[in-house]
């Protein structure tokens, strides 16, 4: 007997290990099957679950279940990223709290330290992954620095290097100063801070009293200017074009050089030009081939070794015992005296407040400074071409298409991609150097030497290049590198490429467009066939969730609260194409209450002696009810296949939702009552026969997205063993001779007892009192169907009885209208009809004014321009409810005529 509630807490761990040891999740090679395969995005090691990993991991975990019903060879290939600087980070803090650091202990025992935490303390999402019920071949689970996925990333960075596709360049990079190491524009965040706008005036050299004034928001880079850059079409500084300045703190001559990157409608339309310390200026650096010099060390601090020789005493210009005085200063302490010493001496124009981006370290939160390197680069135009062509084909095809707009853009404008990083923890480079820096990439130590051999002519001394692979070159190899690539396994020639990938639109150029460069250079083909993106989890009031603003949520707490099953289903039900999600508490529980619904359904179906009958062919029912609710079984199943198949999880939930709660509970169930509670017939025992078919097509169809509550009824059901119902079959589409009458019939008794419960509602006819119907202009076939369903609607309608009306329409009557009758119910005698007027026409007058304010709003430009846009659309969202009510009163006063 089904206790009274469903005890998630109680249930899902069990029944996932029950799942997890009979090895339900895992694929399998020998099959027949049609292989369907997806690749997880490895979360990070250091990770815990968040909303970001709930959405994703729920979409794909519904999209397995969904095939591995179906009858496919599922793989839903596991694993984690060693997420280079995020495990460092916490590894680095440890040894803090031991009063150490990394370099007291050395490289090697350091390492030693990470691979520990990371067998101690790295299985914490994957445990997570398990508590949302993801269905993953745990039997496969890799890392992205296991022994396997290690070889293939030598391969790659060895092939790449002799293809010349992957060379050592010194560019500028984003550079963590806390860390002292590169990093991708990915673990950058930009954040609003207030500053100021300095207006610097530079002397023009060779001309006493002249002088150009530039706008910065970094003076403490003036050090490093090698030119003032001004609009080629700038009336008022053409004259200058082609002359110097002088650096007022150094005396160094720099030309004034004519670039469109000035905008002469912001500041002074003339800034310093620092191509060490600044991407923009970086490229007008290489533009008008200026020097680049670097003033700020690997710790952010003031260096002056590249312009100790520039330092000159000049007259009217700092004293070089200043400059020389910065030296290893931080770039804020240089920063105030830079400034309070140009004031001293008179070229500090002005001070204007202002606002700048500011980008900082994601992990650690350091001011990140552009800094020129040496760095290890991959030739990413080359290898983007095939990609952009694969999806020009429709090789790969992205879910929503729009998204393939972003990816072009992106490819089609590709940077060389910097893929090194100065840290201890990841993939080490496989490059060796020489006594006199000749470069020497193999596979491995041995390897290394017989090169250097070769070229020298005898063994020497060779050192490993310290720095170790941006964490993307190895999760760019993961669709093949988790199959056993470079070896030519079973699996790699079964499983790749994969079927979908499911991600977020944050990473389609860092990881989704990376692996497709890698996959079709190294394996010949796309690394899968589709991509669907799916939008962010915000707020319920549309804001992206964040630390600051307190309104994040966490997903193990609503996981405890509500359970796996409503926390996936208000996931998935969210979830449009093209669309974010609003996701909130409220939302959660609101979806537990289908949990509930379906549970005590099934109890009910229990206690009326519902249970599995062999042999049981849902095509030979007779009863009517029996046919409607089999052919709404069979169309909730097309529509659920359907949404499936387009990957619209929204639709997908909707269609399990409606046929549940309002067609197979609301109805069928309220519907069969009396023959269930009454003796037992033909007709009776058939719907018990019919119910249970529905039940496991219920089960069955709701199982992708609600796993535990539909397998926990599944079994104690009798339809199979715990835990089997993943390998159930996806249900099928049935077809009952002589359907259409019945649904005709069935629809027409669910619409005829709606029209009356609206009217008594909109009446507010207390639920006690029992009115009459009367049928007016009503057919035969009408007035044979209110006899033939007369007990049935006056116990769900509250009638007192139905009669047929000849002549006019009593006094004091509210009416409906259903096809080619009317639906007179006479109130006179039951409610007060004056007084429900007058609160009708009351409420009517109270809608349409607030109709009018938010209508007025909306009418606001202002509003529109400057509102926040979770605001303003919660601001339209509020006029469709208020004009929905709006509609509903008018119809009720219409009723009464």
């Amino acid at each position: 007997m089904l206790s009274k509630t469903f005890q998630a807490n109680d249930t899902e761990a069990q029944l996932y290990e029950t799942w997890e040891t009979e090895g339900r999740f895992a694929a399998d090679p020998n099959s027949k099957a049609t292989p369907f395969t997806i690749m997880i995005p490895p979360p990070n090691v250091t990770g815990t679950l968040h909303m970001g990993h709930a959405l994703t991991m729920t979409l794909q975990d519904t999209l397995i279940r969904w095939k591995r019903m179906q009858g496919r060879d599922t793989l839903w290939q596991p694993g984690t990223d060693h997420a280079g600087i995020a495990t460092q980070l916490v590894v680095e803090r440890q040894l803090a709290g031991e009063n150490t650091t990394r370099q007291e202990l050395g490289r090697e025992e350091f390492l030693n330290r990470v691979w520990k935490w990371k067998g101690e303390s790295g299985s914490g999402i994957t445990r997570q992954l398990r508590r949302l019920g993801s269905s993953l071949d745990w039997s496969r689970e890799r890392f992205t620095m296991d022994d396997g996925l290690s070889k293939a990333v030598k391969e790659v960075f060895v092939t790449l290097y002799r293809e010349k596709l992957i060379y050592r360049d010194r560019r500028l990079v984003n550079w963590d100063p806390h860390f002292r190491t590169a990093i991708s524009d990915l673990e950058v965040e930009n954040k609003e801070v207030r500053g100021n706008l300095w207006h610097i005036r530079y002397p023009v050299a060779d001309a006493e009293g002249e002088s150009i004034v530039v706008a910065t928001t970094r003076p403490e880079t003036m050090l490093g200017d090698t030119a003032v850059a001004v609009h080629p079409e700038d009336e008022r500084y053409k004259a200058l074009v082609g002359r110097f300045v002088v650096l007022p703190l150094t005396g160094r001559r720099i030309p004034i050089v004519a670039d469109t990157y000035s905008d002469p409608e912001k500041g002074t339309g003339a800034v310093k030009i620092t191509p060490a310390h600044d991407f923009n200026d970086f490229e007008v650096g290489k533009r008008h081939d200026l020097p680049m010099l670097t003033v700020l060390d690997e710790g952010a601090a003031v260096t002056l070794a590249e312009i100790e020789d520039d330092l000159h005493t000049v007259d009217g210009l700092a004293d070089p015992a200043f400059v020389r005085g910065l030296e290893g200063k931080s770039r804020e302490d240089a920063r105030k005296a830079i400034v309070a010493e140009l004031e001293t001496l008179g070229y500090l124009v002005e001070i204007e407040p202002h606002t700048n981006q500011v980008p900082h370290a994601e992990r650690g939160g350091a001011v990140v400074e552009p800094r020129l390197t040496t760095q290890w680069y991959c030739d990413a135009a080359t290898l983007a071409g095939p990609a952009i062509e694969a999806v020009e084909k429709g090789d790969v095809t992205f879910v929503p298409r729009q998204w393939e707009n972003t990816f072009f853009a992106w490819m089609r404008d590709i940077q060389p991609w910097c893929i090194s990083r100065q840290l201890w923890w990841g993939h080490r480079i496989p490059a060796w150097y020489g006594p006199d820096g000749a470069v020497f990439v193999g596979y491995d130590d041995a390897d290394a030497k017989q090169q250097a051999k070769a070229h020298y002519g005898e063994d020497v001394e060779l050192t490993q290049d310290e720095d170790v692979l941006d964490t993307w070159f190895s999760s760019a190899l993961w669709p093949f590198s988790t199959l056993g690539w470079p070896e030519k396994t079973p699996d790699l020639a079964r499983y790749y490429p994969t079927d979908v990938l499911v991600t977020g639109f944050d990473i389609i150029f860092f990881w989704v467009a990376r692996m497709m460069m890698m996959g079709l250079h190294f394996m010949k083909d796309v690394p899968f066939r589709t991509v669907f993106i799916h939008g962010l989890v915000r707020d319920e009031r549309g804001q992206k969730m964040s630390k600051s603003k307190g309104n994040g949520i966490d997903p193990l707490e609503l996981l405890d609260q509500y359970g796996a099953d409503a926390v996936r289903f208000t996931i998935c039900a969210l979830t449009g194409v093209g669309r974010d999600l609003k996701f909130g508490p409220k939302r959660v529980e609101d979806h537990r209450a289908f949990v509930t619904k379906l549970w005590n359904a099934s109890r009910f179906c229990e206690m009326n002696g519902v249970k599995p009958v062999e042999g049981f062919d849902p095509s030979t029912v007779q009863s009517p009810l029996g046919r409607w609710i089999i052919f709404e079984a069979s169309k909730a199943i097309s529509e659920a296949t359907s949404a499936l198949e387009a990957y619209r999880f929204d639709e997908y939930a909707g269609a399990c939702y409606r046929f549940v709660w309002n067609r197979f509970c609301d109805w069928y169930l309220e519907l069969t009552k009396p023959l269930f509670s009454g003796d037992t017939t033909p007709e009776a025992d058939e719907l018990r026969a019919v119910t249970a078919w529905v039940l496991e097509t219920i089960l069955r169809l709701l199982q992708p997205i609600m796993p535990f509550v539909t397998d926990t009824l599944w079994h104690e059901f009798g339809y199979g063993p715990r835990g089997e119902l993943m390998g159930a079959t996806w249900p099928v589409l049935v077809t009952v001779p002589g359907a259409e009458a019945a649904v005709e019939e069935i629809d027409w008794l669910t619409r005829f007892i709606s029209e009356i419960r609206t009217v008594r509602s909109e009446m507010n006819v207390p639920p006690s009192r029992l009115s009459p119907v009367l049928l007016k202009d009503a057919s035969a076939t009408t007035q044979d169907r209110a006899t033939r369903w007369k007990e049935t609607i006056g116990r769900m309608a509250r009638v007192s009885e139905i009669g047929v009306l000849d002549g006019d329409v009593p006094k004091g009557s509210a009416q409906a209208v259903l096809d080619e009758a009317t639906l007179v119910l006479p109130l006179a005698d039951i409610i007060d009809l004056d007084a429900e007027r007058a609160r009708l026409a009351k409420e009517l007058t109270k809608a349409e004014g607030e109709i009018e304010k938010t209508e007025r709003k909306l009418g606001n430009a202002d509003f529109i321009a400057r509102g926040k846009p979770e605001v303003v659309e919660e601001t339209r969202e509020r006029l469709v409810t208020q004009q929905g009510d709006r509609d509903r009163l008018k119809a009720a006063l219409a009723r009464l005529g």
